[in-house]
């Protein structure tokens, strides 16, 4: 169909001649509610965003000289983060000469990893960077 009739019989209907694969040989036109397909996109999109999760990081902190009850109090927290699918991060910040000594930040590491491993794997190993040393982890 020419361009001209297919404009003619979209004004008849009182709709619009939309452009579908300008590419293609010959080009590929649709007659159809240009308003009524927006607004459907958007309201698509409205609703693709809200059904959307988006996973958020939480920080953990712990001390070198952390007792056994704190850590599993902080474990359990970790575990509630990691079953709502949300990452965290888990930090250590060194004070004065504990930086001297950083695997036992290293043990203090691996034994919170030890309580939440059931629902937890690393992401990223743990790192000193400065006076912190960080830890990733992600749920299973």
């Amino acid at each position: 169909m020419s361009t001209a009739d297919a404009i003619r019989a979209a004004e008849a209907r009182n709709l619009d001649l939309c452009l579908i694969a300008p590419k293609s040989v010959p080009p590929v036109c649709k007659i159809m509610d240009y308003g009524k397909y927006r607004f459907e996109m958007q309201k698509r999109q409205k609703e693709a965003k809200k059904n959307q999760r988006v996973t958020e990081i939480h920080e953990i902190q712990l001390s070198v000289t952390i007792e056994e009850h704190d850590m599993g109090v902080k474990a359990k927290k970790a575990r509630e983060f990691l079953t709502d699918g949300d990452r965290i991060k888990v930090s250590i910040r060194f004070r004065s000469r504990q930086i001297a000594h950083p695997e036992i930040g290293l043990q203090v590491m691996n034994s919170f990893f030890e309580l939440v491993k059931d629902v937890a794997k690393i992401e990223k190993k743990p790192v000193v960077e400065g006076r912190n040393m960080t830890m990733i982890l992600v749920s299973q």
